[in-house]
């Protein structure tokens, strides 16, 4: 059971850490980090998950509003999280 290196556990504070599953349990993880994470967790999130199922996450999610989904979206496809 593999996890992202550094996504800060307070994210996930309900959650036993030992045995959470970050595969089974990625929408929300990625909720978590688009809603409360930093830069870093950012880049930790999309470089575990693939791009398209953060973007199919950001749609699906009934947790993020309107202007979080856009800002995300926005965020995700713009060069800032991996400038070249």
């Amino acid at each position: 059971m593999a996890k992202p290196d550094i996504i800060n556990p307070a994210l996930l504070w309900e959650y036993d850490l030992e045995t959470f599953n970050y595969d089974k349990s990625y929408k929300i993880v990625i909720e978590r980090v688009l809603e409360r994470g930093n830069l870093r967790e950012w880049r930790n999130m999309i470089s575990y998950y693939p791009k398209e199922k953060i973007m199919a996450t950001i749609e699906w999610s009934a947790q993020l509003d309107k202007r979080d989904k856009a800002f995300a979206k926005l965020f995700l496809s713009s060069e800032f999280l991996y400038p070249s």
